[in-house]
């Protein structure tokens, strides 16, 4: 079971406002107010149009209460489950202004949140009968990684590092900045890293056998193997023998993590569970609560 990280309400509250704010500006919903009494009152259901895994039920629930606070957000589901299509997720009553005022803006988020957990449950569902797991990535919406890495392990997989500041990551890029390409320069790299961040773990890249080798000389923690062949990644694993974690990166698609986790790799990562998903298909019908 993946290790579920906790919602930032601070961040998830930020959002919600700024998103509220580019809908509102400065005279609201000028539609709801024009037309319905002030005092109206409603019952609204939201209900998945699509099979989908639930996620983000908190997020909406704080929309809804931002702007009624007074209103009974009731759960159907919870975060986690399996939401067959035309099944209802949740049950709101109250303000009806209200209510119409948040519908858009609480949809955009469970809508988002329900599509990364769906696709993350299709790439863990695939690998179930191997050890390897299926990781995110740092290819997140901006202002939203909390709440996407939070949907990715809601939906089965598992989050790699949250940001820039809780794992080393060495890539090519970083040995050649500091020229520190060629033989020896992974051993200089994470030796200069370990000096400055002994508190943290390192993860280094490589291209080739040669530099995995090399890797495995430095004592890093995590080896990403970077768009690798299956039968390099196999060939890695033999050398490794279970010195280091092994990540397979790269051209990472659902129809080949089968034949990565049977080559023996402790993880996977995939851009795919953030950057290419598609919303799920949530609504909310609303009625007067007589």
């Amino acid at each position: 079971m993946a290790k579920i990280p906790e919602l930032d309400m601070n961040r998830v509250m930020t959002l919600i406002e700024l998103a509220l704010d580019e809908d509102l500006a400065d005279r609201g919903d000028t539609t709801s107010k024009s037309v319905i009494p002030s005092d109206a009152r409603a019952v609204g259901v939201l209900y998945a149009k699509c099979d989908c895994v639930v996620a983000g039920l908190a997020v909406a629930e704080a929309v809804f209460k931002k702007l009624d606070p007074e209103c009974v957000f009731e759960y159907m589901l919870h975060d986690g489950d399996l939401c067959p299509n035309k099944t209802v997720i949740a049950r709101i009553t109250g303000n009806a202004v209200a209510m119409l005022t948040a519908e858009r803006t609480a949809l955009n988020f469970i809508q988002r949140l329900c599509g990364v957990a769906t696709m993350a449950n299709r790439y863990a569902a695939e690998v179930k009968e191997f050890a390897m797991a299926v990781l995110d990535t740092r290819k997140t919406t901006p202002g939203w990684r909390n709440l996407e890495k939070y949907a990715v392990a809601v939906g089965g997989a598992s989050n790699h590092r949250i940001g820039l500041f809780d794992r080393i990551m060495i890539k090519d890029n970083h040995r050649e900045m500091a020229g520190m390409e060629g033989p020896g320069g992974i051993l200089r790299s994470v030796e200069r890293a370990r000096k400055m961040y002994p508190d943290l773990e390192v993860e280094v890249e490589v291209d080739t056998l040669e530099e995995l080798d090399e890797a495995l000389q430095s004592g890093c923690e995590h080896i990403l193997l970077d768009n690798m062949s299956t039968e390099m990644m196999a060939e890695a694993v033999r050398r490794n023998q279970g010195r280091a974690k092994l990540e397979a990166s790269g051209n990472i698609t659902i129809e080949r993590l089968k034949e990565i986790a049977a080559a023996g790799v402790d993880f996977a990562s995939s851009g795919a569970l953030t950057h290419s998903v598609k919303s799920s298909d949530i609504s909310l019908d609303i009625k007067p609560l007589k």
